[in-house]
């Protein structure tokens, strides 16, 4: 079973900057790290490969620090990683992320799964998994929680829905996004550290992926950031200071009509 698991570096910090002019994320000067959420798509990943053999690679589109994130996949247990690096990828939005993900999947030849996180903390949008399988031409299957069987042309998974979940029977190769229900992440071990700062990572380019140049970065994404702005909180409130029974009762007396007029009680 040959298994592709897409991840993205992202800040570590919640004091994230962002550019006004270009609405992307200011990343230098900034701790980066694996986004949690791809984690468990590793690790279950890893686990089927224990199970049914194979290999898992594990691939990035990011700036060249970016392949740190793939060492840590390596010593986590993948078998190999690419990193997608090319300047004519800075500021892609979800549409270009997923089709220069998508050429990179499609020059790696035959696989059965490709396995994403559910979403990027730094982005929160859930859309590159679904979007690498537009491009595919791949059937997807989004928030799934469980893996329950796998064979050579089909897997049953169970989908997390509102009200609990579903479950599907989806034809391979497929792409498959995890929640974090899944599975418990694996740290990286000695062996794993040590095998990761060794092995070589290729760096593919859009012309190593025989990419549409009017289709990458912010050029080729159909969706921008038109205006950033820090929103200000405005509360108006009244303080009554209690220093004896009588304002204490004032307090009380002001405080049921404030919650009368808010059809709290």
């Amino acid at each position: 079973m040959r298994i592709i698991v897409p991840i993205k570096q992202v800040p570590e910090t919640n004091t994230v900057k962002m550019d006004e002019n270009t609405g992307t994320i200011i990343r230098d000067g900034v701790e980066s790290i694996i986004n949690p959420l791809d984690l468990y798509a590793i690790e279950i990943a890893i686990q089927l490969r224990q199970q049914h053999g194979g290999e898992v690679i594990a691939i990035s589109m990011g700036p060249p620090k970016a392949v740190t994130a793939l060492r840590e996949a390596i010593a986590m247990g993948c078998d190999s990683a690419v990193l997608l690096s090319d300047k004519a990828f800075a500021g892609a939005d979800t549409w270009a992320t997923s089709y220069v993900l998508a050429k990179a999947i499609e020059r790696m030849g035959s696989y059965d799964m490709v396995i994403c996180g559910e979403r990027a903390t730094d982005g929160d949008t859930g859309q590159v998994g679904p979007g690498i399988a537009s491009f595919l031409d791949l059937p997807v299957a989004s928030y799934i929680g469980k893996v329950e069987q796998v064979d050579k042309k089909s897997c049953r998974l169970h989908r997390l829905v509102e009200n609990g979940h579903e479950v599907l029977d989806v034809e391979l190769p497929a792409v498959l996004t995890m929640v974090k229900e899944v599975a418990d992440p694996r740290l990286p071990t000695l062996g794993g550290k040590q095998r990761a700062k060794k092995i070589d990572i290729p760096v593919w380019t859009a012309n190593d992926i025989e990419a549409d140049l009017d289709k990458l970065g912010l050029t080729g994404s159909p969706t921008r950031v038109v205006r950033i702005f820090r929103p200000k909180v405005v509360r108006q409130c009244e303080k009554i200071t209690a220093m004896d029974d009588s304002i204490v009762d004032q307090a009380v007396d002001k405080l049921v009509v404030f919650l009368q007029k808010k059809d709290f009680i």
